[in-house]
This record gives C-alpha cells, structure tokens and sequence, in this order.
C-alpha cells in the first residue's frame, strides 16, 4: 500500500514538472523567437523582406544590411554619447543615491522619516508634467541640443534608488558604525570603509539597471537631442527607420536593431544574476 502511494506521488511530481517544462519552453519560443527572426531578416535582401509567404531563414545570407545601416546610422558618434551618458549615470547617480541613504538609515537626523517621504513623493509626479518646465530651464540656460540636460540630474540621485539603499542599509548592523565611531572613523570613512563593502550587491545590481536604463531610454533624450552630433544610438535607430521609404530597406533596419542590441545581450548573459539579485534585495523589510 505504501509503495503503491510513493509510487503514485512520484509519478504526479514527473507529470507535473513536464507539464511545467512545457509551459516554461513554449514561453521562452514565444519571447526569443521575435529577436531570432530579426537577427535573420537583418541577413535577408530587400527582395526576400517583401516576398511573400517571407521564409524565416535567408536564401543567401549577407551582410550588406550591415554596412548600410552603419552608413546611414553614424554609429560611432551615437556610441559616443551613449558611452558618456552612461559614465556619468552609473557613477554618480549611485554614489549619490547610496550617501543619501546612508545619512537616512544611519544617521541620527531630525525629521529623516518625514524628509525621506518627501524625497519619495516626489516619485508621484508623473514626468509629463515637469516635461514643459524643464524644457524651458534649459533652454534659457542655452543647454538644448546637448548632453547636459541628460548629464546634469545625474549628480542629485535618484529618490527610487535611495529609497532601495535604504532598505537594504536597514540590513546592516548598527553595531558596525559605532565601533567605528569608537574607534575615530567619521562618517565619511564610515560610509567608504564599512557601508559601501557591504551594500555591494545592491550597488551593483543598481548599477547594472542604472546602465540598461540609459542605453536604452528613447523618450527623454528626444526631447533634448536634435541634432545627429549629439542623438544617442537609440535616436539614430529612430533616424534610421525613418529614413527608409519602403519594406524594401526593411532589413537595414533590422540590422541596426540588432547592432544596437548587442550591448545589453552581453549585459543580459553575463550579468543576469545582477538582475534575480535586485528582485531578491527589494524584498528586504527593515
């Protein structure tokens, strides 16, 4: 009768992990396969693109897309700028965020609960409406059409990833500082010597975040950005798609797509346990 039981369990555990095996792979054909076929267009003619019913591999693969879209993209100059937004947002915007939730999580300060919602509530206003007035700050500091309106906010922080440091600092025993304290540490050597080793992880999943999030915003850049000297890779990407006048240059498109993809397939392969780090770390209660 037992084994007649372990034997009828084991087999609903089999079954089940099939059937959760199957799930999870049609859902990974589901969400690979529009990457795949653009990667395969991108080897296709102009020709291939609007023939129809359009086969999913190239008849005779080429790399003609590729030197097109390079022509028409200005890639270098759009790496460029990205490469420098992206220096200053993981850098400052970090180190920013991190001194800020430091002074909130451990240090004695009056009303830090009360400054703290209010850094936060700050995260309520929705964007389109500071869009028109920051629009014209800049402007009448004569800072449009370049990178100084992408570059500048990164220098105050972020209230989302303070609020994040936070959390996690609330972790850190208290214990730690005041040994430090009894020892002559201030509270800058506190910060670079005790809590920023420790905040590791959260610091690097933020950073890894903070890197995708730059390289790929669109929105705010193009509000900035007009001239091809300063446009981002992703600008250009949009320059490039409005270029073409016909699905015919379709596949110059696609190879542009996946040019400017292949920094965040490595960040995604090499860095992923970054990413189930930052979902595990936000759980943290205090």
């Amino acid at each position: 009768m037992t084994n007649a039981i372990k034997i009828r369990s084991k087999s609903r555990y089999v079954f089940a992990r099939v059937i959760i095996y199957i799930v999870l792979g049609i859902a990974a054909i589901t969400t690979i396969f529009p990457y795949v076929w653009m990667v395969l267009a991108s080897f296709k003619t102009g020709l291939e693109i609007t023939t129809y019913p359009e086969q999913i591999f190239p008849r005779s693969p080429g790399f003609d897309a590729y030197v097109d879209a390079f022509r028409k993209l200005n890639l270098g100059v759009g790496i460029k700028n990205t490469l420098i937004l992206e220096v200053f947002a993981i850098t400052f915007s970090p180190l920013v965020s991190a001194l800020g939730a430091f002074s909130f999580a451990k240090l004695e300060l009056p009303f830090k609960r009360t400054l703290l919602l209010i850094l936060l509530s700050s995260m309520m206003i929705p964007y389109a409406a500071l869009m028109l007035p920051q629009y014209q700050i800049w402007q009448s500091i004569q800072l449009v059409d370049t990178l100084g309106p992408l570059i500048i906010p990164s220098f105050f922080g972020s209230a989302l990833m303070t609020f994040f440091f936070v959390q996690y600092m609330q972790g850190v025993p208290n214990e730690l500082f005041e040994a430090a304290k009894l020892d002559g540490a201030g509270y800058v050597r506190q910060f670079f010597g005790i809590c920023l080793p420790l905040i590791k992880p959260a610091l690097t999943a933020q950073i890894v975040l903070t890197f995708v999030g730059t390289w790929n915003d669109y929105f705010v850049p193009s509000i900035y950005l007009t001239g091809m000297e300063s446009k981002t890779v992703q600008l250009q990407l949009l320059s490039l798609q409005q270029q073409q006048n016909n699905l015919m240059d379709m596949n110059i498109v696609m190879a542009g797509s996946v040019l400017s993809s292949i920094p965040m397939l490595f960040i995604y392969i090499f860095c992923q346990r970054f990413f189930v780090e930052s979902l595990a770390i936000s759980g943290i209660k205090g």
